[in-house]
């Protein structure tokens, strides 16, 4: 992906910190989702993520499911027992590991092209890293995102256009109420 930051365009180490970010996945994450995927795509099911970190004395690897019908336990059992299959006859992880498949979330956070390729038209929330048009944060509809601009079509059907050295983060909106 590269730098997303528009040339000559420099920011903080703070803000460095929060400028939204395209994933770039880790070896390990990139050959799991190599691994996984295809059993995802077999069963159904769009691979939203792969995360492999340490907490504590503990190393996770999580994998994110999702469906247009939305993620249930039902679900997320019936992708381990496949993934541990493959994932214990490939042994792409030397160390010990908890497996754990679960969904995305409703409201995940939009981390790959990929992700904005298959939420266009859905209702996504946007935090700014500053005040931009009055606004630290917003709901809009995503109309489309590539590494120059993030564009959406507000609740008044106006086009608006961000550059992703601006934002914060991207995430799908959901109107709990």
């Amino acid at each position: 992906m590269g730098n997303l930051l528009p040339k000559g365009y420099s920011v903080s180490d703070k803000e460095r910190r929060v400028l939204m970010k395209l994933k770039k996945f880790g070896g390990t994450e990139q050959k799991v989702y190599d691994l996984v995927k295809p059993v995802t795509d077999e069963l159904g099911y769009f691979l939203w993520d792969v995360c492999y970190e340490k907490e504590g004395a503990m190393w996770y690897l999580r994998i994110f499911i999702d469906q247009d019908e939305g993620i249930s336990i039902d679900d997320c059992e019936k992708v381990t027992e496949p993934v541990n299959r493959i994932l214990d006859e490939a042994d792409p992880i030397q160390q010990q590991y908890v497996l754990e498949v679960g969904s995305a979330g409703l409201e995940r956070e939009l981390l790959k092209e990929e992700h904005f390729e298959v939420c266009q038209g859905d209702r996504v929330s946007i935090r700014f890293i500053r005040e931009t048009d009055g606004e630290k944060e917003i709901s809009a509809v995503l109309k489309c995102a590539d590494k120059e601009t993030v564009t959406v079509i507000d609740d008044e059907d106006e086009e608006k256009v961000y550059k992703p050295a601006d934002i914060a983060f991207v995430k799908l909106w959901f109107d709990f109420e």
